[in-house]
C-alpha cells in the first residue's frame, strides 16, 4: 500500500530540481518533470485503488500523530481527484514540450502547483488545506505571469489580489471554526459542531465557504478567471481550467459533508436555499457574461462560472445521487475545459484564431481540429454521450430527488443556454466562411493532447456509472 505522504512528498522534493538544473541547461527541467509526474500518476493510481475499496489510506506525516501531527487521508471522495491532478499535469505537460514554456523555473512551479492541490485533496485537516490552497495559488500566479506581456502580469496580479482575498477570508473562517470546536481536524470537527456555538459555527462556514467560492470562482467571486485564462499560456490555461477550481469545489464538498456535516442545516435551515440561491445565480450570469463574449477563450472561462453552479447545485441539494452527479461533473469538466483550451491553443498557433469569428471554415482547413473541439464544445453542453451530460443528469435527478425544483430548472435550463454560446463557434467552424489562413505552426504532441481529452470526454461518459456506484456506499455514510 502506497503511503499518502509520497503523493505530496514527491512532486513537492522534485520541484527544486528543474530550477536547479537550469544552471546547468535550460531544457534539462522536462525530462524531471515528466519522470516526477509518470511517478506521480503511478502512486495516485495505486493509492486511489486501495481506497476505493471502502477503508480509507491514512498516514500520518513523520509518525506524529494527530492532532500535533498532519495527517493525510484518501477515502472514496479524495481518490478520484488525486488521480485527476496527476494525470491531467502528465497530459498537459506532453502539450508544454512544443508550445511552451520551456524554462527550468517553470517546470519548478508546475511541480509545486501538483503538490499544493494533491495536498488540498489529502489533507484531513482545515488549517492545513489553507497551506496547500495557498501552495497552489503561489504556484497559479506565478505560472499566468511567465506570459509575455504586461497584460499577463496584469492578469497575474489581478489573480493574486483576490485569490488573496479569498485565502482571508478562508483562514478567518478556519479561526472561527476553532474557537467553535477547539479543534481543526476534520473528522473531529464534524463531531463537535453540534454542541458547539451556532452562531461561531456559520461564521466559520460562511466565511471558508467565500473563501474557497473565490477559488472556484463562483459568481461574482469569478473576476480573476478571464483575464488570467485569456492571457496566461495555452498549457498553462488549460492546467488551472481543469485543476485549480476543480480542487477548490472538492474543498468546498469535503468542508460542507466531512467537517461542518449536513447538521448545519439543521443548526441554519438557511444555509442549503443560500448555498442554491448562489449556484443559481453562478449559473445565470455565467450563461450570459459567456453568450456576450467574443473571445473563445474568455467564453470557456464564463461558461465555467455557469458550470461550477451546476456543481454547487449538486453538492448542496446534498442527496448521494446529487454529489455523485457533482463529482462526475468535475472530473469531466477537468477534461472537456482543459481540452477545450488546448484545442484553442492549437487554433491559436497555427491560425492566430483568437475570436469566435476567426474559427469560420476551420472544419475545411482541420478537420480533425475542428471535429474535437466540436465534441469538447458538445460535451460542455452536456450532449450525450459525452461525460458532460451524465454529470448533468446525475445533478438533475438528485435535485428533483430532494424537491429542489428552481435549480432543477435552472440545471437543465444551462443546457440551452451554454448551447446558446457553443453552438455558433460549431456554426463557423462547419458552415460559415472560407477556410482560414494559416499563419504559424503547432506540433503533433499538441494535437494528441488534444486527441487525449476528446477520448477522456467520452470514454468518462460511458465509465461515469461506475464512480457513481464507487462514491455510493460512502455518500451512504456522510448524507
Amino acid at each position: 500500500m502506497t503511503d499518502p505522504t509520497l503523493l505530496v512528498a514527491v512532486p513537492l522534493l522534485a520541484s527544486v530540481v528543474p530550477a536547479t538544473l537550469a544552471f546547468v541547461r535550460e531544457r534539462l527541467g522536462w525530462p524531471v518533470a515528466l519522470a516526477t509526474l509518470l511517478v506521480q500518476t503511478a502512486l495516485a493510481v495505486d493509492v486511489a485503488a486501495d481506497a476505493v475499496d471502502g477503508t480509507p489510506v491514512v498516514a500520518d506525516v513523520g509518525g506524529v500523530p494527530a492532532p500535533f501531527g498532519i495527517r493525510l487521508v484518501v477515502d472514496p471522495l479524495a481518490a478520484p481527484f488525486v488521480v485527476l491532478v496527476a494525470v491531467a499535469a502528465l497530459a498537459v505537460l506532453a502539450y508544454t514540450r512544443a508550445a511552451g514554456p520551456r524554462s527550468g523555473p517553470f517546470y519548478s512551479v508546475y511541480l509545486l502547483l501538483v503538490a499544493g492541490l494533491t495536498g488540498v485533496c489529502v489533507t484531513a485537516d482545515v488549517f492545513n488545506l489553507y497551506v496547500f490552497l495557498e501552495i497552489s495559488g503561489i504556484a497559479s500566479y506565478a505560472l499566468v505571469a511567465r506570459a509575455s506581456g504586461g497584460r499577463a502580469a496584469f492578469a497575474a496580479l489581478q489573480y493574486l489580489l483576490v485569490g488573496t482575498v479569498g485565502a482571508s477570508l478562508y483562514l478567518l473562517g478556519v479561526g472561527y471554526a476553532y474557537v467553535a470546536t477547539g479543534t481543526l481536524a476534520v473528522a473531529e470537527l464534524a463531531a463537535t459542531v453540534p454542541d458547539a456555538d451556532p452562531a461561531l459555527v456559520l461564521a466559520a462556514f460562511g466565511l471558508m465557504a467565500t473563501g474557497l467560492g473565490v477559488k472556484a470562482a463562483l459568481y461574482p467571486l469569478h473576476t480573476w478567471k478571464p483575464p488570467a485564462y485569456d492571457h496566461a499560456p495555452a498549457g498553462v490555461t488549460a492546467l488551472l481550467a481543469a485543476l485549480v477550481s476543480t480542487v477548490a469545489a472538492y474543498a468546498l464538498a469535503r468542508l460542507l459533508l466531512s467537517a461542518f456535516t449536513l447538521r448545519l442545516f439543521a443548526l441554519a435551515p438557511f444555509v442549503q436555499p443560500a448555498l442554491l440561491a448562489a449556484a443559481c445565480l453562478s449559473i445565470l450570469a455565467g450563461s450570459v457574461l459567456a453568450y456576450r463574449e467574443p473571445r473563445l477563450t474568455r467564453r470557456l472561462a464564463y461558461s465555467s462560472v455557469a458550470q461550477f453552479g451546476v456543481v454547487l447545485v449538486g453538492i448542496a441539494v446534498a442527496t448521494p445521487l446529487g454529489v455523485a452527479g457533482a463529482v462526475v461533473h468535475l472530473v469531466g469538466h477537468a477534461a472537456m475545459k482543459a481540452g477545450a483550451f488546448l484545442a484553442a491553443g492549437v487554433a491559436a498557433a497555427r491560425y492566430g484564431a483568437a475570436t469566435v469569428d476567426d474559427y469560420r471554415g476551420l472544419a475545411r482547413e482541420a478537420p480533425y481540429l475542428a471535429g474535437g473541439l466540436a465534441v469538447l464544445l458538445f460535451g460542455l453542453v452536456g450532449i450525450p454521450p459525452t461525460v458532460g451530460f451524465v454529470g448533468k443528469l446525475y445533478v438533475a435527478l438528485g435535485a428533483a430527488r430532494a424537491g429542489a425544483w428552481l435549480p432543477l430548472a435552472v440545471v437543465l435550463g444551462s443546457t440551452l443556454t451554454s448551447l446558446a454560446y457553443f453552438a455558433p463557434v460549431v456554426q463557423r467552424m462547419y458552415v460559415e466562411g472560407p477556410p482560414p489562413e494559416r499563419t504559424g505552426t503547432d506540433s503533433p504532441g499538441m494535437r494528441a493532447t488534444v486527441a487525449g481529452a476528446v477520448a477522456a470526454t467520452l470514454a468518462l461518459g460511458v465509465t461515469a456509472p461506475l464512480l457513481e456506484r464507487t462514491l455510493a456506499p460512502f455518500l451512504e455514510v456522510v448524507l
